[in-house]
């Protein structure tokens, strides 16, 4: 279920045991041009996982053997990070707030409003686009530092962490010169423009950085 190319049509993903209801929903999202997939049970969608492009999953909160919310506790333990809609046929405060706590976007309660569900489903992908869009940008900029030479690396951190040409030359133990050579292989490297780039990286990347000295 690793995270598909961009050019790839999200499918929302179904989970629900009653036949009506699977249909009635594959109806109403193939009516506005969306691309589903569904299932009567979390096992039998696990079966195809890989074969999926998930924008979204909506889960029925009662399920045969593991509920949808136990089964959405399971994606998120094995940091499967898409948006949900639950839908449930029980207006059931507790496990509305449960869903929301574990990152649900909405918690809808049987009979839906079709239009409730679209929105739901439309703000789900948008966000897991938004998602997938942050994550290939912190893919792209943890290239670029890997590109980098271990002697840069550090010469980076101790940059991004606010040390000065000299401070970096004396704590690493170079000349001046070899700093200043340095730091400027890691702007064309990493493409910085400017420290605050370069700050920024370090900080998307959750670089350790050394405490600033006195």
């Amino acid at each position: 279920m690793r995270a598909p190319r961009s050019d790839l049509e999200p499918t929302v993903v179904v989970i629900d045991d009653d036949p009506d209801i699977r249909e009635a929903l594959e109806g109403l999202m193939r009516s506005v041009g969306l691309h589903v997939e569904l299932f009567a049970s979390p096992q039998e969608f696990l079966d195809r996982a890989p074969r999926i492009s998930v924008g979204c999953f909506v889960f029925d909160v009662r399920l045969p053997g593991r509920s949808g919310l136990e089964f959405h506790d399971d994606l998120v333990k094995a940091h499967v990070q898409r948006p949900v809609v639950f839908i449930s046929g029980h207006a059931d405060v507790q496990m509305s707030v449960r869903a929301m706590k574990a990152g649900a976007v909405e918690f809808l309660t049987k009979p839906i409003r079709p239009q409730d569900l679209l929105d739901a489903i439309q703000l789900a992908i948008g966000r897991d686009r938004a998602d997938r869009d942050a994550e290939a940008r912190i893919a792209e900029i943890r290239a670029r530092f890997d590109s980098l030479t271990p002697r840069e690396r550090e010469v980076m951190i101790l940059v991004a962490a606010g040390r000065a040409n000299k401070q970096v030359a004396r704590e690493i133990g170079v000349s001046l010169a070899t700093v200043k050579l340095h730091r400027g292989q890691i702007m064309r490297k990493t493409r910085a423009r400017s420290l605050a780039d370069l700050v920024r990286m370090a900080d998307k990347l959750d670089l350790c950085l050394p405490e600033m000295q006195d």
